[in-house]
């Protein structure tokens, strides 16, 4: 076993109001200059959406992540080759153009008090922070919020392929309209698409804690970085010609603070822990099947309790502070131990290490007369919170994003989120379980003890049980720019170097 410890994240949400006080303060700490102003570190999509930037989830478009050749376990990058990205070098055909993002924008204040007198009130006219000239508003990074049922924004998500015209009526008409909120940070994965398509190596991987960064010395600007990265969180700073991201707020971490999106949630919707894992399994979980890759990611997530892998972490420099950190963490909880967390497009093959507990769907209702009736499924008329049949975003939506298609997995998730309302309604409403409270407990597989754990973490967890922040130990930093197939130094399309400590 080669066992690492990487800093991890799940977003819970089913709790998330939308609210954006997450990306306010990213942007005030970390990209409020010249050269970031469209950039977003953290934003929050509605789904079904188009995202940002637009259509970031059609690979097809973007050529990120990775791809499996058919009857092989190799993987390669979907962008192109080592002789494709340096033929490629100056231009870089598979970029999200700026209106995919939006021309970032100020108005004319000073207009509002230079202006000659005159009849007509004056007015702060929008002008581009790029060229300073006027311009005309297309979008922005929150275009589309909450048009959950527009024929240009919702009709048009990726995830909605292959729906038939009853599910996409279910989504879209007036009556039964749905959306959920999604948080986007980048998800520090372990196999990161970013990392293997940057030329000169500038991209790394912190070998103590996992968290991708960009060296801003060695990087060119060359952008492979951007469309490596399926999620597109990597930004090019057109300002400084470096590339750009999510760093996780690691100057915070290392001071025991959370990073500020976590730290400012109004939801509090954000669990961030530490998970060890068994770094020479990684291509196999990248290369499993469409169908098993969320649980071969749960398989490389190694039991923190389990003394040989103590062991084998502590050989591999893990500090045992890092490693109490894991027994501790929310996200072991969520991912490994309940399973109720998933990764966002496991299909990217990127591993991601940010996971989502999928928001409870509303059940269906329709107006009739006037009067709004719920739908019925198979279950009875006392099903309080409803059942997956009567879900109002079909469960292959949901597969799209959360599973690769599995719509057993996201099924199971429904089944213990489910289980553990009707267990809370249950001991509120008489202090012991009734029957549709076993029998919901016993078909999601949960006990009554681990239920009430998963109320608790949901519901009342502390500022410390959300947040388990180990000490990073930067005075023994490992390796940072090892590739974790080989465990050797690589840099500049792919070619070996040295791997010198503290870099």
């Amino acid at each position: 076993m080669n066992i690492r410890a990487q800093v991890s994240m799940v977003f819970h949400l089913d709790k998330c109001i939308g609210c954006h006080t997450c990306s306010i303060a990213c942007k005030n700490i970390w990209t409020d200059r010249k050269g970031a102003e469209y950039m977003w570190w953290n934003n929050v999509e509605t789904k079904p959406g188009t995202g940002y930037p637009v259509q970031w989830e059609d690979q097809a478009k973007y050529r990120g992540g990775w791809e499996k050749k058919p009857g092989s376990d190799r993987l390669s990058l979907r962008m192109n080759g080592r002789l494709g990205t340096l033929g490629n070098i100056f231009y870089n055909p598979h970029l999200p153009r700026l209106e995919d993002y939006y021309e970032p924008w100020t108005y004319q204040y000073e207009h509002l008090t230079s202006a000659p007198e005159g009849d007509d009130q004056p007015t702060a006219r929008p002008i581009s922070m790029i060229t300073g000239e006027p311009i005309e508003i297309q979008r922005g990074p929150n275009w589309d919020d909450d048009l959950s049922g527009s024929a240009v924004y919702a009709a048009n998500d990726p995830n909605l392929d292959g729906m038939s015209d009853d599910e996409r009526q279910m989504m879209f008409e007036v009556e039964r309209l749905v959306f959920f909120y999604l948080p986007r940070i980048c998800n520090h994965c372990l196999n990161a698409g970013c990392v293997a398509a940057c030329p000169t190596g500038a991209i790394y991987k912190r070998g103590e804690d996992g968290i991708v960064l960009v060296n801003q010395d060695r990087c060119r600007g060359w952008r492979m970085c951007v469309t490596g990265c399926p999620y597109k969180k990597v930004y090019y700073n057109w300002s400084t010609g470096k590339s750009e991201k999510c760093i996780l707020c690691y100057p915070r971490l290392e001071t025991g603070q959370a990073p500020a999106c976590f730290h400012t949630c109004v939801g509090r919707i954000r669990y961030l822990g530490v998970l060890l894992y068994d770094a020479d399994r990684i291509q196999q979980a990248a290369a499993a099947e469409d169908h098993d890759l969320v649980e071969a990611q749960r398989a490389i997530i190694v039991d923190p309790f389990d003394p040989a892998v103590i062991a084998a972490a502590r050989a591999n420099g893990v500090p045992d502070a890092m490693i109490e950190a894991a027994q501790n963490s929310p996200v072991y909880q969520f991912v490994k131990a309940w399973k109720l967390a998933l990764p966002l497009h496991p299909e990217f093959r990127t591993v991601p290490m940010l996971f989502y507990v999928p928001p409870m769907l509303p059940i269906q209702a329709v107006a009739n007369n006037g009067r709004v009736e719920v739908t019925r499924g198979n279950n009875s008329e006392n099903d309080y919170f409803g059942t997956l049949d009567q879900a109002r975003l079909p469960m292959r939506y949901m597969a799209r994003l959360f599973s690769a298609g599995n719509e057993d997995e996201v099924a199971q998730v429904y089944r213990r989120l489910i289980a553990v309302r009707l267990y809370r309604r249950a001991q509120n409403a008489s202090g012991e379980l009734d029957e549709s409270a076993r029998q919901a407990l016993a078909a999601a597989g949960l006990t009554a003890a681990e239920a009430q754990a998963i109320y608790e973490m949901t519901s009342m967890p502390t500022f410390e049980q959300r947040f388990v922040i180990p000490p990073l130990a930067r005075e023994v930093n490992i390796e940072a720019l090892q590739d974790p197939f080989t465990h050797k130094a690589e840099a500049g399309f792919g070619f070996e170097r040295e791997a010198k400590r503290g870099e």
